[in-house]
């Protein structure tokens, strides 16, 4: 029995690189540059339209009353903190990608994932409705008073993301692994609809007379997108593992527990260490000149930066998915170069023309003093999406030779460069703080590329 999901046939899929469970009746061809675009462009687009969430959300909160401080509550304290919680499970996907090729290997893979979120979830509580959220809030971001309640009624509202994320991403990681990337663009469009109804019926509330606040209805309606699509993602995976797709059991050794912890670990820290750099930022930004102004402009800029960076994001998974093919190495890198490059020209596109006022005036929605701000340090960033797709190259051709301990020292370089390019603009400087954080994204991220050049060479010295 056959099984069409989004159009592609599911069958018995040909064996990949030394994460293969199968073995292939015939060579497998070399790869294509056509081939790689028919898996990357639907992980593309879905990163594209998740991309769309928080530009979706700044343009609708700053529309409904007091937006700078229920953005500032969201960019300060809601989105840090909960990319932090969320930080140990999001390399699941490439996890999933690269190792679950069998029954035995997909059901430790899977198992670790329930377990992991439940304590995540448990943090996540621990974090929003205890004085732990004080503590945070007032000694170390230290935010401006009058951010604080909202933030702690946006992360409550937050409780489903992490096991939610978790689930997503893990469900993703198999559909991609047997190039089933259809699925994945139906599930974001999915998340968006519910992201669109939350807010179409907040709007309708509202011209009913009806009293809002803007960070309770952006986080349901984060929460329900987020939902939602883990939800479809669970529904087509188990359609694919319906049929024989997998094996009971691996061809070669089993993946132990310790071999699974092993491999995971260092890329569970690299999301970990990069992600806190979410809330150091927010921090540093509250101590720089104006900080109202950047950390309710910061939605904005964050929100371009990963719509310009998602074809990087999606490349990793691609790299991993076909390095195994042959002559892939080749093909790969000319598409990473680019890719890359293309993105960097996007972003100088929109920041240094009359577009970055139409992005951040007309559709986030900015005041105009918040609008020219984002715009200025937009414009810093612009090597950043080409060092992003360079990142997703070197990554993914590492984890696909599990030397995953490398993806992890070129987090802590990055670690380190934002934490000391802050700490300089913090006590060195008198500037604004969503340019200086920009500016140490930027800047850590080319050190990360750099890195993680070097461990790739040597690697392929061994």
């Amino acid at each position: 029995m056959a099984l069409r999901l989004g159009g592609a046939k599911l069958a018995r899929r040909p064996a990949r690189g030394d994460n293969a469970r199968f073995v292939s009746a015939s060579p497998a061809p070399a790869l294509t540059t056509r081939r790689i675009l028919a898996l990357w462009w639907p992980l593309a687009s879905s990163w594209l339209l998740m991309g769309i969430e928080l530009p979706l959300f700044t343009a609708c909160v700053a529309r409904m009353a007091e937006p700078k401080v229920n953005l500032a509550a969201h960019g300060s304290l809601v989105f840090p903190i909960a990319l932090v919680i969320e930080a140990p499970i999001m390399m699941l996907l490439a996890a999933a990608t690269a190792l679950a090729g069998d029954q035995e290997t997909w059901g430790r893979v899977r198992r670790f994932m329930h377990k992991t979120s439940a304590c995540l979830t448990a943090v996540h509580v621990l974090v929003a409705f205890t004085p732990l959220f004080d503590l945070l809030a007032k000694h170390v971001f230290g935010v401006p008073p009058e951010v604080v309640e909202p933030a702690r009624l946006g992360l409550r509202i937050l409780t489903p993301w992490t096991w939610a994320i978790a689930y997503r991403r893990t469900h993703q990681g198999v559909l991609i692994r047997f190039e089933r990337a259809r699925p994945v663009v139906i599930g974001t469009c999915l998340r968006l609809l519910g992201n669109v109804l939350v807010y179409a019926g907040a709007f309708v509330l509202l011209a009913r007379g009806v009293e809002l606040q803007g960070i309770a209805v952006g986080a349901s309606a984060v929460a329900c997108g987020v939902v939602s699509e883990a939800v479809f993602i669970g529904w087509c995976t188990r359609m694919l593992l319906a049929e024989s797709t997998l094996s009971a059991r691996p061809t070669g050794p089993a993946l132990t527990r310790s071999a699974f912890l092993r491999f995971y670990l260092p890329l569970a820290l690299t999301p970990l260490i990069a992600l806190l750099t979410q809330p150091i930022g927010a921090a540093a930004m509250a101590r720089m000149r104006e900080p109202l102004d950047s950390l309710a402009a910061w939605p904005g800029v964050h929100g371009l930066f990963f719509l310009v960076r998602t074809g990087g994001f999606a490349y990793n998974e691609v790299v991993l998915s076909l390095l195994g093919r042959p002559g892939a190495e080749v093909v790969l890198r000319r598409f990473g170069l680019a890719l890359g490059l293309g993105s960097s020209l996007l972003l100088l596109v929109v920041a240094a023309t009359p577009l970055a006022g139409l992005w951040f005036g007309v559709i986030s929605g900015l005041p105009p003093e918040l609008a020219s701000l984002a715009a200025g340090a937009a414009l810093l960033g612009v090597p950043w999406p080409f060092s992003q797709a360079m990142q997703s190259w070197f990554q993914g051709a590492l984890v696909h030779h599990r030397r995953t301990r490398f993806v992890t020292e070129a987090m802590l370089v990055f670690f380190a460069v934002v934490s000391g390019a802050l700490y300089v603009s913090v006590t060195r400087t008198d500037g604004r703080g969503a340019q200086a954080a920009v500016l140490a994204l930027t800047l850590a991220s080319l050190c990360q590329t750099g890195w993680l050049a070097l461990r790739f060479r040597a690697a392929r010295r061994v």
